[in-house]
């Protein structure tokens, strides 16, 4: 089969036993009967002395319950009664290692369960696939176990697929999927916890389908770039990518981008032109760092600070804002000490459908109000200004709000902006200092409302 192969060493799967007539000889605590005798005796409408009001339901809804079971107590389900003994076969869900959250099961204590599962399964389409991987150390085999059930599940024809691996310990290894692309004309949405990611795996040009890819804790730093003609939704979260150079985003349909504390370098964000809404946040695991935006420290060795003419590949562009032009709502918010946003300024590019902005206090520095100034000028349509100072949220002791004034507002900001409302935990010298900027604004003070919320 196209973009299929054994993974690794894995040892294939093995069918059940010729003399296992169906899951009950094949799963723990089920013991085997002969088919005859089942079909004579098994009750169809009785469970327990009790009519099987469930069992009584459409077949689409029976679906629907097999379906948010996670896949151990599906299977038990077929000795309830005679109609619901092969119907966990057929289910379009499977949430396996899914029983308890809280203690993900090993890839050795699930192996049994799942071969067997998806050899009795057939080809049975899925609509939902969900794998909790737990106790994993890097052992082959479970790598190898673990990318044949994944391929396996994308030969199902399958829509929704997760996997997500549990690490006990920081530093333990991340699950390294195979290095070869996905290929699939079903897979909708794609949603991966704490694996490695390979060059050829983040090409999904062979999933047309794909709409929806999320990344968390993972790590994909063996690639030169993420990229898909189809994806709308991505959602990268404290995810570790390249050391030496910058890895593209090539996703030139998304709708919706969430780039939260990428470690090591910032990724370059390719064109966007249908985007609607981002939220980057750039926070200390990062390596764009410089040393010169830290008030205890003078010197800095980075070698793409704001003061340099280059980026940290060699390339005198953007490396974050050209690629979020496009957004029609935005939130930007950085650790003091890191450059990227800061150089990017310098190639400021126009945010012509931009109605809603959310920045940080790295925006606002008291004695250095050049990026939010710049930002603002660069902003023709925005509509509602939000600046969330030193209070990292959600809730805020003190939230103010301000309209613009009467007079003639200031040039080169939009004609638009109707209101700024200003996020912070106490109105300090700091707040007051970016509080006067806005005022050249013409945001005077008296109409600035004062909303205290007390702790």
């Amino acid at each position: 089969l196209r973009g299929w192969r054994p993974c690794r060493e894995a040892t294939p799967l093995q069918p059940p036993p010729a003399s296992s007539a169906d899951a009950r000889g094949v799963f723990d605590g089920m013991p085997p009967r002969k088919r005859e005798r089942e079909d004579a005796e098994a009750p169809s409408e009785v469970i327990g002395g009790d009519r099987d009001r469930i069992g009584t339901l459409p077949d689409a809804l029976l679906d629907r319950v097999l379906s948010f079971l996670p896949a151990e107590d599906a299977v038990r389900t077929c000795v309830l009664a005679r109609r619901w003994r092969h119907l966990w076969k057929s289910a379009s869900g499977l949430r396996i290692g899914c029983r308890d959250e809280d203690e993900p099961v090993s890839v050795n204590d699930l192996r049994r369960f799942v071969d067997y599962l998806f050899l009795l399964r057939g080809g049975s389409p899925l609509q939902g696939c969900e794998f909790r991987i737990g106790d994993y150390r890097l052992h082959e085999e479970d790598e190898g176990r673990v990318n044949l059930w994944l391929r396996h599940a994308v030969l199902c024809k399958v829509r929704f697929l997760k996997l997500y691996v549990h690490r006990s310990e920081y530093y333990d290894p991340w699950l390294p999927l195979d290095d070869m692309p996905l290929v699939s004309q079903h897979l909708r949405r794609l949603v991966l916890q704490r694996v490695k990611c390979h060059a050829s795996f983040l090409n999904f040009s062979s999933c047309p389908a794909l709409e929806h890819l999320e990344f968390e804790y993972c790590d994909v730093s063996r690639a030169k770039k993420i990229s898909s003609d189809s994806v709308k939704s991505l959602s990268i979260t404290k995810s570790v990518f390249a050391e030496d150079y910058r890895i593209l985003i090539d996703v030139p349909n998304m709708v919706s981008l969430l780039l939260d504390s990428p470690w090591n370098t910032t990724p370059i964000l390719g064109s966007m032109p249908s985007l609607e809404e981002a939220f980057v946040r750039i926070m200390e695991l990062c390596d764009d760092q410089c040393m010169k935006l830290d008030d205890a420290n003078r010197d800095c060795d980075c070698e793409s600070c704001e003061s340099s003419d280059i980026t940290g590949d060699g390339g005198q562009n953007c490396v974050l804002l050209k690629g979020l032009s496009e957004a029609k709502n935005l939130t930007l918010i950085s650790h003091p000490i890191m450059f990227i946003f800061r150089r990017d300024l310098r190639w400021c590019p126009t945010f012509s459908k931009l109605k809603t902005l959310l920045l940080n206090d790295y925006w606002c520095v008291p004695d250095d109000l050049c990026a939010l100034a710049c930002i603002l000028e660069h902003s023709p349509v925005l509509e509602k200004l939000i600046l969330q100072l030193f209070s990292e949220g959600p809730q805020h002791k003190v939230e103010i709000k301000g309209n613009f004034g009467l007079m003639e507002r200031a040039a080169g900001i939009s004609d638009h902006l109707q209101t700024v409302e200003v996020k912070c935990e106490v109105v300090d010298e700091r707040v007051i200092k970016v509080l006067k900027f806005l005022c050249t604004f013409n945001i005077r003070k008296q109409h600035l409302l004062y909303f205290c919320h007390l702790t």
